[in-house]
């Protein structure tokens, strides 16, 4: 079982904002400090329809695969966070990370994931929290810890 020892980093993101907590205190009675907010741009939705491109014959048009823009812009924050917690983990701010995501976010983060970041990676919970007090985070990750 993953203990949520004292100095531990939990990442609670979706595929537009990451919140980077610490706990300060212990396992049994988790109490999470904000460390930092992370939002990502906001992707325009593209256009109404694909695109279309030329054929050989005359007066011909295929109609081209529409861009999946959500996709995009959800690997694109999993790798800003991703470097973002490059640079926490390269100034020593922490030893031991939980990260609660998405299953489509957290495998696109694990791929983006240092070899120093992922070496302290100690739980994944592969849900989406983002939309929960601090408070309530508390409580639904120790569950799913003590679950595991």
């Amino acid at each position: 079982m993953t203990q949520l020892t004292n100095g531990t980093w939990i990442v609670v993101a979706d595929s537009e904002k990451a919140l980077l907590m610490r706990n300060v205190t212990d396992h049994q009675d988790p109490n999470f400090e904000i460390i930092a907010r992370e939002d990502g741009d906001e992707t325009g939705s593209g256009s109404d329809r694909p695109g279309r491109r030329s054929d050989s014959g005359p007066s011909q048009s295929s109609a081209m695969e529409e861009t999946d823009w959500h996709a995009l812009a959800r690997d694109r924050f999993a790798k800003d966070l991703s470097d973002l917690l490059y640079g926490f983990a390269n100034k020593g701010r922490f030893d031991r990370l939980v990260i609660v995501a998405s299953p489509q976010v957290l495998g696109a983060l694990r791929g983006d994931l240092h070899k120093v970041v992922a070496d302290r990676v100690v739980a994944e919970i592969p849900k989406t929290l983002t939309n929960h007090p601090v408070r309530e985070l508390e409580k639904l990750i120790k569950a799913d810890l003590d679950a595991a």
